[in-house]
């Protein structure tokens, strides 16, 4: 007769990582989420604004993506956030114009 093997469970450490994620998500706010995109995307657009990563399609895309982002953010987060960062979208349109401009 054979011995019934119960079914094996992740080692214990395992299973703490995953109970410390399920309680960082379940403190994380879609809010603090899309404040976080919208810094990563600003700071990879004006990175690829100039020097050897310049490509102005992706900054493109970035200035595209803070223009549909910044909007949602309203009332959501503090009114200071979605200045700060509208200024930093105006600041990036002016830089890529100006980029574009040398290309040409």
């Amino acid at each position: 007769m054979t011995e019934e093997k119960p079914p094996e469970q992740p080692p214990e450490s395992e299973q703490e990582l995953v109970e410390q994620l399920q309680a960082e998500l379940g403190r994380l706010k879609v809010s603090d989420l899309l404040l976080q995109t919208v810094y990563t995307i600003s700071s990879l657009g004006y990175h690829r604004l100039s020097g050897e990563n310049k490509d102005l399609e992706q900054a493109r895309l970035a200035i595209e993506a803070l223009k549909a982002l910044l909007p949602v953010l309203e009332g959501a987060v503090p009114a200071e956030a979605v200045r700060d960062f509208n200024q930093v979208l105006v600041n990036m349109q002016l830089a890529y114009a100006s980029a574009a401009g040398e290309e040409s």
